[in-house]
């Protein structure tokens, strides 16, 4: 599962594939809040939206966008506590949470680390031989994300483990 962190719209992606066998799109969809809501209800809200898609699809991974600083300080400090809602929906049902860059979702998507958002809409769409993008952008974007980490995720996950394996015997 892919999330797309924001406080207005938090996307959600959901695909589902293994290693030599082409994704498949599960659900797609965002989870929104109104501007005008009370901050603290909009991350309940959040909370309660990603807690039912998690529940109703029981995701192996979780692939959350890495926050990265903008220029609007309240734009990324409501996207960073966002971001924070699905690690802890995850942590809750025991399920491995992954970051990833913009830049590397975009680059595993596109080819190009710099590719806009409708150039991402494109390649989902194409890759998930669908008809159009997830709509709204954020939808595709957190598809991206998912399938960043299905075909990023296991050489890391690999890495990793390599590096834990190599520590526990030179204790």
């Amino acid at each position: 599962m892919g999330v797309d962190p924001g406080l207005t719209r938090c996307g959600v992606g959901v695909i589902d594939g293994a290693a030599g066998a082409p994704p498949r799109l599960v659900d797609v969809g965002v989870v929104r809040t109104p501007s005008d809501l009370d901050h603290a209800l909009r991350l309940l809200a959040i909370e309660r939206g990603l807690e039912e898609w998690t529940t109703r699809l029981r995701p192996d991974a979780v692939a959350v966008e890495r926050v990265f600083a903008q220029h609007n300080l309240m734009t990324v400090a409501g996207t960073a506590q966002a971001a924070g809602i699905a690690m802890l929906v995850a942590a809750r049902h025991g399920i491995p949470v992954v970051l990833h860059t913009p830049s590397e979702v975009k680059a595993a998507i596109t080819g190009s680390g710099r590719a806009d958002k409708a150039q991402v809409g494109t390649m989902v769409a194409r890759v998930l031989h669908l008809s159009e993008p997830p709509k709204p952008a954020d939808a595709a974007d957190a598809v991206a994300l998912a399938l960043c980490h299905l075909w990023r995720g296991g050489s890391v996950n690999r890495y990793a483990a390599a590096v834990k394996a190599h520590e526990a015997v030179r204790r």
